[in-house]
């Protein structure tokens, strides 16, 4: 939920107006806007370079989930998970254009741990996924830009662990 949703949502359940606090939150959620935007975009366009780069990364930290047993072993395997990078990757956009984590929390972290439980995916290894996109994207984005969309990588992560 944006900071506009939930200010109104606020306001509207305590019947007032909104206050001058929440005004400039929303002014600055606003005039945000096209930064926010601006990551969206860079991370969009670049989704395929950051997932492959990434992947690689995580196939070469952590050997074992393409080894003969390991969750992402054989093309098939490794196919879904780069699959599932990109979904989260695509959560993270949601969440940077709306200026929220609710997108992420509601779409796509809701029952994560238990879903990878029962498939017997390592979490910690979905974790380093995430943490080796966040810095595929970071290292294409302004440090500013980097920073504001790294919060949402780590949030992801965090929601892993």
């Amino acid at each position: 939920m944006s900071i506009v949703t939930k200010s109104i949502v606020n306001a509207d359940a305590e019947a007032r107006y909104l206050s001058p606090g929440e005004l400039d939150r929303i002014k600055g959620f606003v005039s945000s806007g096209d930064r926010r935007l601006r990551i969206a975009q860079v991370l969009t366009e670049s989704r395929e370079r950051i997932v492959k780069e990434a992947g690689n990364q995580l196939f070469q930290k952590r050997p074992d989930i393409v080894s003969p047993g390991g969750n992402a072993y054989g093309e098939e395997m490794t196919a879904t998970c780069l699959r599932d990078m990109d979904y989260y990757l695509r959560l993270i956009t949601y969440g940077v254009v709306s200026g929220d984590v609710t997108p992420i929390e509601e779409i796509g972290l809701v029952g994560v741990r238990e879903m990878y439980n029962s498939l017997g995916t390592p979490i910690p290894a979905v974790a380093e996924a995430v943490r080796s996109m966040k810095g595929v994207a970071t290292s294409l984005l302004s440090s500013e830009d980097a920073a504001e969309a790294a919060s949402y990588f780590d949030y992801v992560v965090g929601a892993m662990q």
